[in-house]
């Protein structure tokens, strides 16, 4: 492939990457993000791939400066007729206009150059926001004038506008008054001009006779200091013209056009102009490129850190949770009312000190007279661990809120999201109850798919039987609540003796090591679902930021697309 042909897929590769959303929320200064990756944008479409695919294309030379410096009536000297409307009014220049050569028509009004804009012919201003298209014989063909809107317009849509066009410009002639050359905002322009190594000339009207000189001299000054020596400067003189429609007489501006025109004629002086601002438009990219490779590296680094936040909120969810389940607060309360309605009250406690035997068959005999406060007090459990659930998936969201809110970029997302899904963002969602509670009960069901299955086997399989597999589950849930790892570490004074009962029971029924596997087991599997349950609240906030931003290749490709542009060969 030829060079400018690797050239040109680079920059439309380019193109492509930047034809996203890659800065979405206020992560850093997210307005000069913005504007860096716009300014690229335009000056992809506007200038540097429209110009490669036809070097050989008319000029454009932007007519620019600053209000009230006089660029309409210059344009409309230039091209010998009326083509663009000055006045006193400010801004004048609402939209844009495009003087050419008849020849040369149906390279503008075809959308090869600021594609963006649509074009207009006829007479009049121009609707804002459209490229007046004006054929005028007098303009050289090979040469096209526009006449841009002020760059320090009161209109920030202007602004961006005379931008917009500089950048997509072959040559700027840069209007400037004796009154007003040395303001910083015409600086700036000039300056930019410099480090993109635009093809520039100066235009200083309005100088008075007396200060012509040494206007003139200090302009040249200033243009050295600023690193653009050498740049052509045209004086016009202050004037007393009969009308704002008025043209600046002939000989005044022969000296611009005569200059214009051997550009136009000079296929030679016209390639280099073309190829000094092509080389430095390029050039400017191996910098522009990689700085803003590195700013979409720091919004997807402000995504990530708003998704973290949320998975940190639900991981301290899962601490509650397992605190929750550790602390016996789940054995207290209801769930020992109905506990003591299971297995009874009396001297129980005391009992447990005779053989486990003849306390096994105490406790079987009243267990089998009261069905009924067997599913009571596993509701009862289900209700607490489902309360626990519901506190922790609550703290969660609010601690993320917070943290949300905390951040600009959190800010910036919840705002964009809705005041509303905000405030319920700051809460468990509706749904959060009825999936703990199928949940549970998921859970306790596989709780006794363990106990029938560890009860299978011939050993064990009476002793199960005269407990009853309900019974025996429940006794494992409660297992779950009274300890910390395993059977081992029970909390003896807690709500009074539940977990030693239990203990005893089961370990009577299955033996140590069998209970132990079941409560680890049963304490795993209510962790999962509970984890689930987490994951799925989790998703309200990681759905706000799924998809948002670059893409996680973006930064890399940006920087292959500048290396490419840098290792260009020869234009």
């Amino acid at each position: 492939m030829a060079g400018s042909e690797r050239l040109r897929t680079a920059l439309e590769s380019l193109r492509r990457d930047l034809d996203h959303d890659l800065f979405p929320l206020a992560i850093g200064d997210v307005g000069a993000d913005r504007r860096a990756l716009k300014e690229l944008r335009g000056q992809l479409d506007d200038y540097l791939l429209p110009r490669l695919a036809a070097i050989d294309a008319p000029l454009l030379a932007v007519v620019g400066g600053s209000t009230g410096a006089g660029k309409s009536t210059l344009v409309n000297s230039l091209a010998g007729a009326i083509v663009t409307e000055p006045g006193v009014l400010r801004p004048t220049t609402l939209a844009p206009t495009l003087v050419c050569n008849p020849a040369d028509c149906a390279w503008f009004t075809s959308p090869n150059v600021l594609p963006g804009l649509p074009r207009v012919t006829g007479g009049g201003r121009g609707e804002p926001g459209t490229l007046r298209i004006a054929p005028v014989d007098i303009v050289p063909p090979g040469l096209a004038l526009l006449d841009a809107p002020d760059i320090d317009s009161v209109v920030t849509a202007n602004r961006e506008l005379a931008a917009q066009l500089l950048a997509a410009a072959d040559l700027w002639l840069f209007v400037t008054t004796a009154a007003r050359y040395a303001d910083e905002v015409p600086w700036s322009f000039l300056r930019l001009a410099r480090e993109r190594s635009t093809a520039l000339a100066v235009i200083l009207q309005r100088a008075p006779a007396e200060a012509r000189d040494p206007v003139a001299a200090d302009l040249t000054r200033l243009l050295g200091e600023n690193g653009l020596a050498g740049t052509p400067l045209f004086t016009i003189p202050e004037l007393e013209l009969p009308s704002e429609r008025a043209r600046l007489p002939a000989p005044v501006v022969q000296p611009v056009a005569t200059w214009l025109a051997g550009l136009s004629a000079d296929a030679k002086a016209r390639a280099e102009v073309v190829r000094r601002t092509l080389t430095g438009a390029l050039d400017s990219l191996v910098t522009r490129v990689p700085d803003l490779a590195d700013r979409v590296e720091r919004q997807r680094a402000g995504i990530r850190e708003l998704r973290a936040i949320a998975e940190r909120a639900y991981d301290v969810a899962m601490s509650v949770f397992d605190e929750g389940m550790r602390d016996g607060t789940l054995l207290r309360g209801e769930v020992l009312a109905r506990w003591q309605d299971f297995v009874g009250t009396g001297d129980l406690m005391r009992a447990l000190e005779s053989r486990v035997g003849r306390l096994r068959d105490r406790l079987v005999a009243m267990i089998r007279g009261r069905p009924g406060s067997g599913r009571e007090l596993r509701v009862a459990l289900e209700s607490g661990v489902e309360s626990l659930i519901r506190s922790a998936a609550d703290g969660a969201a609010e601690r993320a809120v917070e943290a949300w809110l905390a951040l600009p970029a959190g800010r910036d997302l919840l705002e964009r999201s809705g005041v509303a899904v905000a405030g319920r963002l700051g809460r468990a969602s509706a749904e959060l109850p009825r999936r703990a509670g199928e949940a549970v009960r998921a859970w306790q069901g596989h709780v006794l798919d363990l106990v029938r299955s560890e009860g299978a086997d011939r050993r064990t399989l009476a002793r199960a039987a005269s407990f009853g597999v309900n019974s025996l589950g429940v006794l494992i849930m409660l297992a779950v609540f009274s300890s910390t790892g395993g059977i081992t570490g029970i909390e003896l004074g807690i709500a009074g003796g539940t977990g030693v009962v239990s203990q005893k029971l089961l370990e009577a029924v299955f033996g140590d090591q069998a209970v132990r596997a079941l409560t680890q087991e049963a304490r795993i599997d209510l962790r999962r679902r509970v984890r689930e349950l987490c994951d799925g609240e989790q998703g309200r906030f990681t759905a706000l930021v799924e998809g948002l931003g670059p893409a996680p290749e973006t930064a890399t490709r940006l920087r292959e697309a500048a290396k490419a542009v840098q290792e260009r060969g020869a234009l």
